[in-house]
């Protein structure tokens, strides 16, 4: 139950990251009140996990869930640019999280 909290928190980060270019500077009400709920959402799943998780490896599963789903919308939303190098290291983010979870 653990590692599904640990990929909720994941998912609820990418939620909040994205969430904050559509606040634009937190002027825009909806879109901040859904981005502040993400973050508490995201924490307390992440607090969850941690009850039975390493806190070394929840923490960088989380953020790497994070960062390799914010990334991934980012090129998918917003037209950031996806060349190799940049495909190439969300792949070597997803090997250590596969690591870790192999490892745990």
């Amino acid at each position: 139950m653990a590692w599904l909290f640990l990929i909720v928190a994941g998912l609820c980060e990418i939620a909040w990251a994205i969430g904050l270019k559509y606040t634009e500077g937190f002027t825009r009400l909806l879109p901040t009140i859904g981005t502040v709920l993400a973050m508490a959402a995201s924490i307390g799943f992440l607090g969850l996990a941690l009850k039975s998780l390493p806190v070394g490896t929840a923490y960088a599963v989380w953020t790497g869930v994070g960062t390799v789903g914010t990334t991934v919308l980012g090129i998918y939303l917003f037209n950031e640019p996806a060349i190799s190098l940049r495909l190439a290291c969300i792949g070597l983010i997803l090997s250590g999280i596969i690591g870790l979870r192999l490892t745990s």
